[in-house]
């Protein structure tokens, strides 16, 4: 063999002759029609895609469950719907809680509730008209040529009406009489102080039970099985005389829930009466005050 054909390969055209070409660095061989391609990727590595699918396998139902529904994915309108709802749920709470605290007037009649109503409106209409007496004396008293001839005949008024409020002279006008009849002597003396406190909200202006004139500082007490008036024993039935408006006195006793239901639950029979005339004659003596001065000057 010359030389110069030392160290190279043999190439022919000659059919059935193959060029054997560099042989792949590990030594690898390939055949006719055969490609060297590049390693395995990372699919079957420790990191790739099926592990990650091989550990989901493994995950329990309620893993799987936690974990598509935690951490939670809110969007901006599920927000704003969970905060109506929240706000909706939030209103009816508070309006069941309302109504229940006025069950006693939810279960009441149209009647009941136009007298509670028309009594509201007594009441206010009562101040109004103390308020323009109270204007009219005062412009009486701007205006008068003699004002002591005039503050003494005011003077004089309000002395009679306080009178009548502190019991210590007597009174008469339009009102009712209460009468009740406890048989069974289930009535304390908390039920007529209630009766008194209706009473006095609906526009009393004098009010006598028994023999005993009620004032501000009258007090109630149950002893020996009967009820004490400012030390005084009442008996059996109470009468009560109430001078006022009688469209006031009647209805305010009879809402539902008030006075007579409740006297009525302990048994007793009550029966209110409307008169033209009412004379309420029992006294109080008025006593000085020991301590208590007057602040005017």
């Amino acid at each position: 063999m010359p030389p110069q054909a030392q160290g190279r390969s043999v190439t022919s055209d000659t059919p059935g002759t193959r060029a054997e070409g560099p042989r792949p660095a590990d030594g690898s061989r390939s055949g006719p029609g055969e490609r060297v391609g590049p390693a395995p990727g990372p699919a079957s590595g420790p990191g790739g895609p099926g592990a990650d699918r091989s550990r989901e396998e493994a995950l329990t139902g309620r893993q799987r469950l936690w974990k598509g529904v935690w951490p939670p994915r809110l969007t901006r309108a599920q927000l704003i719907v969970a905060l109506l709802l929240f706000g909706l749920g939030l209103g009816l709470a508070i309006q069941v809680r309302s109504t229940n605290e006025n069950s006693v007037l939810r279960g009441a009649r149209q009647e009941d509730l136009v007298r509670i109503l028309d009594e509201l409106d007594s009441r206010t209409q009562r101040l109004q008209d103390e308020k323009r007496r109270l204007e009219n004396q005062r412009t009486e008293l701007e205006n008068s040529s003699d004002q002591a001839e005039e503050a003494r005949k005011q003077t004089l008024q309000k002395e009679q009406q306080l009178g009548v409020l502190a019991g210590t002279v007597a009174a008469q006008g339009p009102g009712i009489t209460i009468t009740i009849d406890d048989s069974r002597g289930s009535v304390e003396s908390d039920m007529l102080l209630d009766t008194v406190q209706e009473l006095r909200a609906a526009g009393a202006e004098a009010i006598q039970i028994g023999t005993v004139r009620v004032v501000a500082g009258t007090y109630f007490s149950d002893s020996g099985g009967a009820i004490r008036i400012d030390g005084r024993k009442v008996t059996r039935p109470y009468v009560v005389k109430v001078i006022g408006k009688p469209e006031d006195l009647e209805p305010a006793l009879n809402i539902p829930g008030g006075v007579v239901q409740s006297l009525e639950k302990e048994q007793a029979t009550v029966s209110v009466q409307r008169e033209k005339k009412i004379v309420v004659d029992a006294l109080r003596s008025a006593k000085r005050p020991d301590y208590a001065r007057s602040s005017s000057r």
